[in-house]
């Protein structure tokens, strides 16, 4: 089943590195109390992932904290070695957007944004999306049809939007 707008986020962990190497991040913790932006990209470095979804919330970044957003965070099923280097070469770790690693794809599957792409090499991977939350329930939900798109998923959409 597909997460819907008013559904809370499920309770997982997704992955950091931190300054000793990987960590934990409760998706609660993450989320209580809190309005947070949750966007997913396929993988890291792909080609829309890199030059048009990323980019779009470092572009909006400081109107969506005018709107409260406290923080802005990108999931993808790649490990936190390479979300770190993503963040890095993007910008998005210096604009101060969050990059966390959803590894084992427990989370993107538990809110049911899996899919596979066989001819492109991506397995497990997450489905195109963002969302408002705010206090750990979907406020807000923008899910592309396809994951070579990034409209409704873009940092301008669901700013419009909110």
């Amino acid at each position: 089943m597909t997460i819907a707008q008013g559904d809370s986020l499920p309770d997982t962990s997704l992955i950091r590195l931190g300054k000793d190497g990987p960590e934990e991040v409760s998706i609660p913790e993450l989320t209580s109390g809190r309005k947070v932006v949750i966007f997913a990209v396929p993988g890291a470095f792909t080609p829309t992932c890199h030059s048009a979804h990323v980019p779009s919330f470092i572009r909006t970044k400081d109107a969506l904290d005018a709107k409260g957003v406290q923080e802005i965070i990108c999931i993808s099923v790649n490990d936190p070695f390479v979300m770190k280097a993503w963040g890095e070469a993007t910008g998005a770790a210096e604009a101060g957007l969050t990059l966390l690693s959803d590894g084992t794809g427990a989370f993107t599957k538990a809110i049911g944004m899996d899919f596979d792409a066989p001819p492109v090499g991506l397995m497990g991977r997450s489905k195109r999306y963002a969302m408002l939350v705010e206090d750990g329930k979907v406020a807000l939900l923008h899910a592309e049809e396809s994951p070579g798109v990034c409209e409704v998923s873009g940092g301008e959409a669901l700013l419009a939007a909110m």
